[in-house]
């Protein structure tokens, strides 16, 4: 008769087993493994437990030694996806020199990301339309984060150019969801349209900046 000796120590399931399965199994596997099968296409609402074991390789049941369910798995694949975004675009602006450049280069960052392996804009742009109500309230929270990274950007960008915006929140919070919108129009879009998007985007976020400003210049515009 075959045994199966499951050790576990925090985060960490080590695993003999006559099968081939995976001998070290981590949280971070199972999210690698949900990660492969989601897509453009394809939601996290729609994977199965046993489709996430079988693509990380290991027995069902060792699943819950690291997610109560497949909800707080997914809850952590948008946090994951969220940070990696973050940090990639928030490179991308702070290599930026002006405003000008930040918006084109976080744009076109943002389109790149819909071509990457990984797919965790995907999973941001779906999830926050398609997904549960504690999947998108993951999404929101991680488009907050995305707003007040971006509200300190400009704010820097503003003091060294002389340039204060007019409630910089409320302008980081409309370009935020201006580009998440347009991510979700180019999600259904070929490749090669994604150049076509970039220039109205680009367009439409200088004007969320010029008007800012403007309100700033012209106090008396800001009640009417």
């Amino acid at each position: 008769m075959s045994e199966t000796v499951v050790l576990h120590e925090k985060e960490t399931t080590t695993v003999i087993h006559p099968q081939g399965r995976k001998a070290v199994i981590t949280r971070e596997d199972l999210i690698n493994a949900a990660l492969q099968l989601v897509g453009p296409h394809r939601s996290i609402s729609s994977l199965s437990l046993r489709e996430v074991a079988r693509a990380a390789n290991i027995a069902p049941n060792s699943f819950y030694r690291h997610f109560r369910d497949m909800d707080e798995l997914a809850i952590a694949l948008i946090d994951k996806a969220g940070r990696s975004l973050r940090t990639i675009i928030g490179a991308a602006r702070q290599r930026a020199s002006s405003e000008r450049s930040v918006i084109r280069s976080s744009v076109e960052t943002f389109l790149e990301q819909l071509s990457a392996d990984e797919a965790l804009l995907h999973i941001l742009l779906r999830e926050g339309s398609v997904g549960s109500p504690a999947f998108k309230e993951a999404v929101e929270r991680e488009l907050r984060f995305f707003e007040e990274e971006l509200c300190a950007d400009l704010i820097r960008l503003g003091q060294a150019k002389n340039q204060t915006l007019y409630a910089p929140d409320v302008v980081a919070k409309g370009m935020t969801r201006l580009v998440f919108a347009m991510g979700t129009t180019a999600l259904d879009l070929p490749r090669e349209r994604h150049a076509e998007i970039i220039e109205p985007t680009v367009m439409m976020l200088r004007m969320m900046l010029v008007g800012s400003q403007t309100l700033l210049d012209q106090p008396q515009l800001q009640t009417r």
